[in-house]
């Protein structure tokens, strides 16, 4: 299936909003991705883009060794959902983290997220990966 236009545009603005905030943990990058009117489903933070920016804040001061490591994204239409490993300093084994992203008026209106620590062994010889 061909992606559309405004497809394209909104993977490339949640994959530049990886770069430019998730992965620096760059709260004073937020607003030029993140609507002001923000939705905030996780709970690892409250609601809000003030609260997006303090929690990058407290992680970067935290992890400062922190890593994303984006494996796969998909785009259907306003929604992008990214696949990822987040690793808080070296030799953590981390955890597995799926992010769905709604876009409205070209940036980041709404998120919710699943994560699970990252298992080594178990029943199933398949990776989380």
């Amino acid at each position: 299936m061909t992606r559309t236009a405004q497809e394209e545009a909104n993977l490339k603005l949640v994959l530049d909003m990886f770069e430019n905030v998730l992965i620096p943990f760059d709260s004073g990058a937020v607003d030029r991705f993140i609507d002001e009117d923000y939705i905030q489903h996780s709970q690892l933070a409250p609601p809000g883009r003030d609260a997006l920016k303090a929690f990058l804040d407290t992680v970067k001061e935290q992890s400062p060794q922190g890593e994303h490591r984006i494996l796969r994204a998909f785009v259907d239409e306003d929604h992008v959902t990214v696949h990822y490993h987040v690793i808080r300093w070296p030799g953590d084994p981390g955890f597995v983290v799926m992010d769905i992203f709604r876009i409205e008026n070209g940036k980041i209106k709404e998120h919710w997220d699943v994560m699970q620590d990252v298992v080594e062994g178990g029943p199933n010889p398949n990776s989380q990966f």
